[in-house]
This record gives C-alpha cells, structure tokens and sequence, in this order.
C-alpha cells in the first residue's frame, strides 16, 4: 500500500518555548527529585548514541531540533483507517527539507502491510546527504495463538508507518543535550510525566517540547502491544484495555519519544515513547513495575517547534495514555 503525499496532508506548525539547557537542568532536577530517592541531571556533550546500550541510528540529537506529531488515535479508534499510511523518509524531508543529514526517532503505529497485522512501530531512521540511509526501526507485535511479544527489526527499505505517530526530528549531529539519572522511583508519575510535570511546572504556559531516548537500565516495565486491529468498534478506554495486550517487560529496554507541555490546540498525544530491546521485547511505556530497583538514563533535547500533521478533525482522547 502506497503511502500518503505529504505535500497534500494538513500541515500546521507553531513556535515553542526554548528555555535554555541551564534552565531545563534546574526544573528537571527539581521535579524528579520529589519522585525519584536519586537523581542527576547534568548538560553534557553527547555521546555516540549508535553505541551500546542506546543503539540510535544516529550519534547525536541537535541540528534544528523540531517535534512532530502525526495523525492520531481517531485513526484507530473506534474502528481503523486503513488508507492512514506515512513514510518516514518524506516526512523527515519535508520538516527538514534543506538539511544535510536528518535524524528522527520516536513512537506510533507500525507499517501494518509489512506483517498483515498492526502493530507498534519504534522508529529509529537516519537519512544521509546521498539519500541513503540507516533504519534502526524495530517493530513489535502480538503473536497469534499464544498472544507472546515477539519483535523485529524492519527491512532495511522499509520506512512506512500507520495511523499516528510523535516524532523527535534532528539533523543528528554532536552537540550539547540534558542527560538525566534516575534511581528507585518514589512517588506516583512514571519517568515520562515526571519529567513533563517538572518542565510544566517550571515554565507554565510557555509549551515546551522535548524528545530524545531514555533507556530502564534495571527493572522491568508495564508495557503494551496492540494486537491485531479490531473486529468491532473501540469505543471508550475500557474497549481500548481490554483489546491491548499488557506485558510485564524486563530491562533494559531502549525506548524513544517526545513529550510536549501543552495541547497548543493542536490536538497533541503529550507524551509517547516506544522501547525496543536485544531480547524480543518491545512496546508503548506505561510505567515501571519495579519501583526500589529501577534505574533510568535518558539524553534528551529541546525542540524549537512544533509541526502538525494531518490532524484528525473528528477527534476524541480515547487511547491516549
């Protein structure tokens, strides 16, 4: 199935709130300090990121560093929009058009045609300046008949997706980014809302928008897997539940994403990571399972925009967590 023109999507883009790396340091520290017994947060030059154990496609996260949210759970629910397909490599290219190199990563719905099931998608693709590029994307799926986690990762020219995606896009390169430590988790919000919850809270109304990798070190994990599409309508959360398949995942898992502080009534997901990992786990992060003995690390960046794209017009919060 051929995917969408992107030059013919909805297409809408708004400026965010780049609050320096200093200041992220700061609110960063201050909200994980009230949910985690040990943290750090420091500023530091980027490591090689296609290293273990983060295993990117790409070695950094800077280079007119933007948010992308695609489509969106209305494509989905209560009942599928097959014609709902992307790639990857248009996108990227039409947000970054004149760029050299383009790096995106991030979390959404697999390329269904590619196993004749949906799927979860963990995208992982460098383009290079030849138009080559390096596809790091791993899928994971529900299998028939035992409903086990089974993931792969796609074929090098595979870089289509379906129905929704939040995309974290970069030029890729070294520069200046947040890293983030985190150890025996305390209070309520799993990693992603505390780190959301202290940037909103440092920076209010100002939309704030960040993206990276994060890896659970040590632990285990509540995660999802979307089985096959359903045979009738999801129509509340309870529908959405009960059609998911829940995993108990163990560490470490690799997980990419973004996180937004405000709608900007755009209709956002605020928040959407995917992990994958090199023991057939993968899935849609909920929260850890293993509060005294999980252990986190994340590099993440900050986006100076934010880019809408093909936003359903007949929405709902359904599936959104």
């Amino acid at each position: 199935m051929a995917a969408l023109n992107v030059e013919q999507l909805p297409w809408a883009e708004k400026s965010l709130h780049v609050p320096s790396l200093s200041e992220l340091k700061t609110a960063l520290s201050a909200g994980l300090n009230k949910n985690f017994a040990e943290v750090l947060v420091e500023i530091q030059d980027c490591p090689d990121l296609t290293a273990a154990p983060f295993y990117l496609a790409s070695s950094g996260l800077s280079g007119s560093q933007t948010i992308v949210d695609v489509g969106g759970p209305p494509f989905l629910a209560p009942t599928v929009d097959r014609t709902k397909i992307y790639d990857l490599v248009n996108i990227a290219r039409k947000v970054l058009p004149n760029a050299p190199t383009v790096y995106l990563c991030g979390a959404g719905a697999g390329p269904h045609p590619l196993i004749s099931s949906n799927c979860e998608g963990i995208f992982n693709l460098k383009i290079n300046e030849d138009g080559s590029f390096v596809n790091e994307t791993h899928i994971a799926r529900v299998t028939p008949g035992d409903e086990s986690c089974a993931t792969m990762k796609v074929p090098h020219d595979e870089t289509k997706f379906a129905l929704m995606a939040n995309l974290y896009v970069s030029e890729g390169q070294k520069g200046k980014v947040i890293h983030v430590k985190c150890k025996k988790r305390l209070g309520e919000d799993n990693f992603i809302t505390a780190c959301r919850n202290a940037v909103y809270a440092a920076f209010g109304e100002k939309h704030v928008g960040m993206g990276g990798v994060f890896i659970l070190k040590n632990g285990s994990a509540h995660q999802h897997v979307m089985r096959d599409f359903s045979s009738t309508p999801l129509n509340n959360d309870e529908d959405v539940n009960n059609w998911l398949k829940f995993y108990n995942m163990p560490g470490i898992l690799i997980a990419v994403g973004t996180f937004v502080t405000d709608e900007m009534d755009l209709d956002l997901r605020l928040q959407h990571f995917h992990s994958f990992s090199k023991s057939n786990w993968g899935g849609h992060y909920h929260y850890d399972t293993t509060p005294e003995t999980v252990e986190y690390e994340a590099y993440f960046n900050v986006g100076s925009r934010i880019i809408r794209i093909d936003q359903p017009v007949v929405t709902h919060k359904i599936g959104r967590d």
